[in-house]
Parts: C-alpha cells; sequence; structure tokens
C-alpha cells in the first residue's frame, strides 16, 4: 500500500527568542510562525508572514524545534488555526515533553487544540479593523491554563475591552482559577502607556498590562527576534 502524503505546514519562520508577551514574558522560547492570515488588523506588525514561506514537513519542524533545544515553544503566525496540520504539530510537541503556547487571533475554533497547548487568544477591539472576526464561542473553551489579550490602540478600545470584560464576567475567571490570565496591551507607538496604565489602576481592573518585552530590546523592526 502506497504511504500517504506528508503532513507539512508552510512556515515564515522558526527562531529562538525571549518571549515578549502574555504571562510567560522573558522566557526563553522557541517559535515556530506559520504563513497565512485571513486578517488584517490595521496595527499588524507581521504583515511578512502573510504570504510566502517555505513548505516543511512535520518531522522536518520537529528536528528544528529539537536542534535548538529550548522546552517551550509557541506556534504563532499570521494566524496559526488556519492550518489544519497545526493541531497535530502543537500535539507532537506535548507528546514529546514540551510547554506549547498557541498564539490565536479568536478568529479560528480553538476546541480542536490539544487540552495540554497554553491558548493566548486575542479579542479584536474595534481600532482593529476586524471586531466582527471575534469567535465568541471560543472563550467557552478556555480553561486555567489559557489567556485573554485585548490590543488597545485608543480610548475607544479600552473602554470596549473594559466592557468585554464585564460583561463576560472574566476576572471572576481569573479569581477562580478557570482563566490563567486577562492580557492588556497598547499598540506599540500607537498610543500612550502610561495613560492606558493609570486608566487601569482608575478602573481596578484585574488584568496583566503589557508591552512587547521584544521591541524594548531589539529594533522592533527586526524579524526573528
Amino acid at each position: 500500500m502506497a504511504d500517504g502524503p506528508v503532513p507539512f505546514l508552510r512556515i515564515t519562520e522558526i527562531f529562538h527568542s525571549i518571549q515578549g508577551e502574555s504571562t510567560w514574558v522573558g522566557v526563553p522560547c522557541t517559535f515556530v510562525r506559520l504563513t497565512g492570515c485571513p486578517l488584517r488588523c490595521v496595527w499588524c506588525d507581521t504583515e511578512y508572514s502573510f504570504h510566502g514561506g517555505d513548505r516543511m514537513g512535520l518531522d522536518e519542524i520537529m528536528a528544528e524545534v529539537r536542534r535548538i533545544g529550548c522546552p517551550v515553544v509557541e506556534i504563532t503566525g499570521g494566524e496559526p488555526l488556519i492550518h489544519r496540520h497545526a493541531f497535530t504539530l502543537a500535539e507532537r510537541l506535548v507528546d514529546e515533553g514540551f510547554t506549547v503556547l498557541v498564539e490565536t487571533s479568536g478568529s479560528e475554533d480553538i476546541a480542536p487544540l490539544d487540552d495540554r497547548v497554553h491558548v493566548i487568544m486575542d479579542l479584536k477591539c474595534p481600532g482593529s479593523g476586524e471586531m466582527a472576526r471575534n469567535r465568541w464561542e471560543n472563550l467557552a473553551e478556555l480553561d486555567g491554563r489559557d489567556e485573554v489579550k485585548f490590543v488597545v490602540a485608543d480610548r475607544g478600545d479600552y473602554e470596549w475591552a473594559r466592557g468585554v470584560i464585564r460583561e463576560h464576567r472574566l476576572e471572576d475567571r481569573v479569581r477562580d482559577g478557570s482563566l490563567r490570565a486577562i492580557l492588556l496591551s497598547p499598540v506599540w507607538d500607537g498610543m500612550d502607556r502610561r495613560e492606558m496604565a493609570e486608566w487601569i489602576l482608575e478602573d481596578g481592573l484585574l488584568v496583566r498590562f503589557q508591552t512587547q518585552l521584544h521591541k524594548h530590546i531589539w529594533d522592533p523592526a527586526t524579524r526573528g527576534v
């Protein structure tokens, strides 16, 4: 019997860096960046991942992750979950003992992901231009390993995020441990970070304010960091 086609993914880059966001910030991490995204957020900083990339078999990807040798791996994009073999890659990585993070725009169904994966899921604010792509059903799939992220471009985005947090009782889910964290991140060079921090303090939100640590370390335009 002939073998079936070799499972593959289109890869923009695989690199070793410092995790710049989420509760994993500051931790060395191997990033597997998949090519392609159906969203076009106006503040996107990885437009180079929309097209191109190299076709790599899952065995090749696993071999490169092993070669780098970092215990924490993030699958990102683009939007990684538009690729059916991304789910298989995540499962293979956790089976091999890696801690696996998946960063997703929230537009795709996260339910098929292995339960051992840590999901970092965006909810797109109005300023992104892609708010209509939010898949609200995903909120019910998140558990104590997972995190929700809002990228905030202005006061309107902040107030929208605050409303979603309260409407969906996300702070209660952090308190009871059924959600790991709520992340609020200002658009890089898009708004005053101190001002946003003061809004959070004034409102007493149970969130984690974050910037993009890697952009403080390296030139923000640098790829592969």
